[in-house]
């Protein structure tokens, strides 16, 4: 039976759907005052933009391309203690656009972490969720750095704020000599040795290698960090079978957000949700954080492609990006409520 000590996953992660009006919006009614916010515009083509209070309030990275970070004014411009506030840019708040944003709470802007050979400009971890967002100095050598959570990450992404350069992505999964690209729907590679320096991440640290993409000396980068906690989230891989009748992956929880991958094929990063509405299947509309497509619902009632039950998701689609036959399909999922509270009371989401 899956205990968590997590009994209100909405407190730590969050969607929130909001209705653009092309001016200022304060978003309100998410159930924390977030420390990473996530936003794509559902309606229009538009890039998927991150903010963070490490890099503060209108600083944006995009996860469907390799650009730098830039400083946008009418971008994100505030968090509040239930949400946060936007400006003109219609990427997040175009006139009458849906939009759809995923927070989390992390230890707000956080501090210096001196635990790896590369001191942290800051960290900021929350052991409870397993989230912890990192931000370092390159040095060009092979290094460690200080993650804050106490408990092992199992899938890592890491953005070069200062120049343009692709996402890269560790998982658990596929190892600590292959990465892949947030940014890019190409599959992950194998034998690269200078990306994570060959080396597993530990419950103190992570490593980098020598690639200039995580580690070129003077450069600024960001790492978002993701760890399992029992009944809240769970990152790992299941392996496809080509079916309608797809794999079941067992999770602890009633999923409230599934991201998948498929690692061994060129494929999209296909987000889920429980809060954007599909005609023949709740959880079935999908966005990509690879592409800046708007948002795409199941075309038909033949197309199902994901079920969020109770106790983790089925996939329903012959898709290979989705359910290759025999590929690892990397995943991450968060909790709308755990299976069994800290209580031992029965907490399945309705």
């Amino acid at each position: 039976m899956a205990y968590t000590t997590i009994n209100k996953p909405s407190v730590y992660f969050d969607t929130k759907l909001y209705t653009g009006n092309g001016g200022t919006t304060t978003v309100t009614g998410i159930p924390f005052e977030p420390d990473m916010t996530w936003i794509k515009n559902r309606s229009a083509t538009g890039d998927n933009e991150i903010y963070d209070k490490v890099r503060g309030a209108t600083y944006r990275i995009y996860p469907n391309a390799t650009a730098a970070q830039d400083a946008l004014a009418q971008g994100l411009q505030a968090w509040t203690s239930t949400g946060f506030r936007v400006g003109t840019n219609s990427a997040i708040n175009g006139n009458n656009n849906n939009i759809v944003s995923w927070s989390w709470k992390a230890n707000g802007q956080g501090s210096s972490n001196t635990d790896g050979s590369i001191n942290t400009t800051y960290t900021s971890a929350n052991t409870t969720s397993g989230f912890s967002m990192v931000r370092y100095t390159g040095t060009g050598s092979n290094a460690t750095i200080g993650h804050g959570l106490g408990k092992v990450p199992r899938t890592i992404f890491v953005k070069d704020l200062s120049a343009s350069n692709a996402w890269r992505v560790y998982t658990e999964a596929t190892g600590n000599a292959s990465q892949g690209e947030l940014n890019d729907g190409t599959s992950f590679d194998s034998g690269n040795t200078s990306m994570w320096n060959s080396t597993t991440p530990t419950a103190t640290l992570f490593s980098i290698g020598t690639h200039g993409s995580v580690n070129t000396s003077n450069r600024s980068y960001i790492a978002y960090c993701f760890a399992d906690v029992q009944g809240y989230s769970k990152v790992g891989s299941f392996t496809g079978n080509g079916s309608a009748d797809g794999t079941f992956v067992y999770t602890g929880f009633k999923p409230a957000f599934v991201m998948i991958k498929n690692t061994a094929t060129n494929s999209s990063w296909y987000m889920y949700d429980n809060k954007r509405p599909s005609v023949y299947n709740p959880n079935a509309t999908v966005l990509f954080s690879n592409t800046n497509e708007a948002e795409i619902t199941n075309a038909s009632n033949s197309e199902h492609p994901i079920d969020f039950l109770s106790t983790g998701f089925k996939i329903r689609t012959t898709s290979a990006a989705r359910n290759g036959d025999g590929n690892k399909i990397w995943f991450i999922a968060y909790a709308e409520a755990p299976l069994v509270g800290s209580n031992n009371v029965p907490a399945t989401a309705r």
